[in-house]
């Protein structure tokens, strides 16, 4: 699977990634879209996004400590593996913040 800015080839849906505050920093970009041929993990897309966009680069950790919206559903505390997103949907990741 593969990421794509340009036109989607036949049989190949897009997921959206969302990607805000430090989050977005380390990922350079605030939003992209994953060419998929069907569904797949959030933890799928994490490792993905990270080898592509932060290789190196403290994405992975800023990643794994985001609140996640599959949506506009938090997906909490479920394991990433189990968690299936599919094309057509949008990934949120919101890092912790401090501040009220």
């Amino acid at each position: 699977m593969e990421t794509t800015s340009g036109p989607v080839p036949p049989g190949v849906g897009q997921i959206t990634l969302r990607y805000w505050a430090s989050a977005k920093a380390l990922a350079g970009v605030g939003e992209e879209q994953v060419a998929v041929t069907g569904p797949v993990t959030l933890a799928w897309l994490i490792e993905d996004a990270v080898s592509r966009l932060g290789a190196g680069s403290r994405l992975e950790k800023v990643l794994d400590t985001c609140s996640v919206l599959l949506g506009d559903e938090p997906v909490g505390t479920r394991d990433r593996a189990s968690v299936e997103v599919s094309p057509g949907q949008a990934v949120e990741f919101l890092p912790p913040f401090a501040g009220g």
